[in-house]
């Protein structure tokens, strides 16, 4: 046989076996037209207003690539329902708006979503969560975490020590708040206070609201405990136990769909998994009590569950 012959049946043979291939393993949508579509989001890391992104030890994700993609699913008619999977120590409250606003407006559209809790969905994350129309967690999932926090660094002994000296000129009393360079005064104090307590008080009527349960209850657990996912079930805050599979069954199921399939909006990359790993270390000591520090800007600042 010829060489052309021979290179004219295996590219046939390829066609073939990709033809075959697409008719017999492809959604049902894509041979019958008729599919419909659970879609997932993830929600991976610190949350932040804006764009997501990460550096070489940080990654982030943002309001504004979520809404993007919950905007998207809003749009779409194969998508019938959406399920947030949320890995997340929390992040602004800002961000948290922000993406529960875009969870809002897509329920609106008629389409049901529901939060998957992963590793951890705490503080921002469970803010998000609660707004959500079913929180479907691992048992051992950490979750909670219901408050605010605010920390300012001093660094003054530090500079002292090391001979260096600030001169700040300023246009008002408070333009340099939260200043590295000096300790607190008690009325910036009471200012900060004013500004957490004001941010957390948003925060349980979210959650109230989002629960279904009443300001008192929520204020009663809101005080920045963390829980497992079964713990949280026990306390009202999630609806049941499952991995990714229950959350995307329940999705369906409260979309009304009985034949779908499963699409992922956004897969996280190998190297935010990397990031997220080391994220993860650092939660660990933060659980425990012990300090892990991040550079934001020039500064020197505490992680937490809210930064």
């Amino acid at each position: 046989m010829e060489r052309s012959h021979v290179i004219a049946l295996l590219v046939l043979g390829l066609v073939l076996g990709s033809f075959i291939a697409l008719t017999t393993s492809a959604p049902e949508t894509a041979r019958w037209g008729a599919r419909r579509v659970v879609a997932v989001v993830h929600l991976e890391g610190v949350l932040v207003a804006g764009q997501s992104g990460g550096g070489l030890l940080e990654s982030y994700t943002g309001s504004e690539a979520v809404a993007e993609h919950l905007r998207t699913a809003a749009k779409d008619p194969e998508i019938g329902a959406v399920v947030l999977r949320i890995n997340s120590p929390g992040g602004t409250a800002p961000a948290a708006q922000e993406i529960s606003a875009a969870v809002a407006r897509l329920r609106q559209a008629g389409k049901p979503v529901v939060a998957s809790m992963a590793d951890m969905a705490a503080s921002g994350g469970y803010w998000i969560a609660a707004q959500c129309d079913a929180i479907i967690s691992n048992p051992a999932t950490l979750t909670g975490s219901i408050g605010v926090l605010m920390e300012v660094v001093n660094l003054q002994e530090l500079y002292e020590t090391l001979g260096m000296d600030f001169e700040t000129i300023t246009s008002g009393p408070y333009k340099d708040l939260g200043s590295a360079q000096r300790p607190l005064a008690d009325d910036e104090r009471a200012i900060l206070q004013s500004m957490v307590d004001d941010i957390f008080d948003q925060f349980v009527e979210a959650v109230a609201q989002g629960r279904q349960l009443d300001y008192a209850e929520v204020l009663a657990l809101a005080d920045g405990r963390v829980v497992t996912g079964r713990q949280a079930e026990q306390l009202g805050l999630v609806d049941g136990q499952g991995d990714l599979d229950d959350a995307v069954a329940r999705a369906a199921q409260l979309a009304g769909l009985e034949r779908y399939d499963v699409r992922t909006l956004r897969r996280p990359s190998p190297w935010s998994w990397l990031v997220g790993t080391v994220e993860g270390a650092g939660q660990w000591f933060i659980l425990r009590g012990l300090p892990a520090y991040s550079w934001w800007g020039r500064q020197l600042v505490r992680l937490s569950g809210w930064e």
